[in-house]
């Protein structure tokens, strides 16, 4: 099993760099796989979306939590580790135009050695989208096409990439540095599209938050788009969640009856560094987890 602890942004320190440094070399000593970090380009003071993951609706960050850009921070903590994991966990893929993003993506992979994950979801937030210029009522068929340009950009064509489809266009297109590994694409969301999108175009499967027959019905559904696609739905990773406070040797095997390779943890309500700290190191303990 694999074990992914997810950077605090509700405590306000994920723009803080001695405090992410030091988290993230913690998290590499202490033998986590990776360390996932979330992503809004912009969050509202006032929003009529519905949050998805907490009964009330409302997403728990204020709207001037700093939320610091994915990428860059990756390639910040990459510098500042050596084997560790570098993950989005989501990545909001509308946000972003997938020929730049394949530019940074891959920049960040090579330079940290190829220890990229990009986890990407359609967002949940539609004033956000909107602020980026993106329609949420398509943001599905988008990054359907988005992932399949990242892929045909990452490839090493002699001809150069081209694709053709309903919102980007084009041909010839060379774009380096090439990652230094192949890049994970793993498909965040609690929907049946979601689900779809992992099987038809993913490696990998995060439905967070999903549990019981609700999550069965997801796996199975990305099963089939995955065999229907030509695909083996045995080479797609499952990623679920847990919490860094409770997770123990007991529930990781009912996780993985479940068919999880990796748990992604959330962390608990922390105010210090020296209290991530401790949190962190009693869970690795617990799991057995050595550098």
């Amino acid at each position: 099993m694999k074990y992914a602890v997810v950077a605090p942004v509700a405590a306000g320190v994920t723009a803080d760099p001695t405090w992410m440094a030091a988290f993230a070399r913690h998290l590499e000593a202490c033998g986590f796989e990776s360390i996932v970090v979330v992503e809004h380009t912009v969050l509202m003071t006032q929003y009529a979306s519905v949050y998805p993951y907490d009964p009330s609706g409302r997403v728990e960050l204020t709207a001037d939590t700093p939320v610091p850009d994915p990428l860059d921070l990756l390639a910040f903590l990459a510098a500042h580790t050596e084997r560790l994991g570098l993950a989005t966990g989501v990545l909001v893929l509308p946000n972003h135009h997938p020929v730049a993003l394949a530019k940074r993506v891959a920049t960040v992979d090579m330079l940290s050695g190829g220890r990229v994950r990009l986890a990407v979801g359609t967002g949940w937030l539609a004033e956000e989208l909107r602020a980026c210029g993106v329609d949420f009522t398509t943001r599905g068929r988008r990054a359907d096409e988005q992932i399949q340009v990242l892929r045909a950009l990452w490839a090493d064509t002699p001809q150069g990439a081209s694709f053709h489809g309903e919102y980007f266009d084009f041909d010839h297109a060379m774009s380096y540095p090439k990652p230094a590994a192949r890049i994970p694409v793993h498909i965040g969301g609690h929907s049946r599209a979601a689900a779809r999108r992992a099987g038809r175009f993913g490696d990998g499967f995060q439905p967070l938050g999903v549990t019981g027959e609700a999550l069965t019905a997801l796996v199975a559904e990305m099963c089939r788009a995955a065999t229907e696609s030509g695909r083996d739905p045995g080479s797609l990773e499952l990623s679920l969640g847990h919490s860094v406070a409770k997770i123990d040797a007991g529930r990781t095997e009912k996780l993985a009856q479940l068919g999880a390779d990796r748990v992604v943890l959330a962390m608990p309500d922390v105010t210090t560094l020296e209290e991530a700290a401790d949190v962190v190191s009693a869970c690795a303990q617990r799991l057995g987890l050595t550098p």
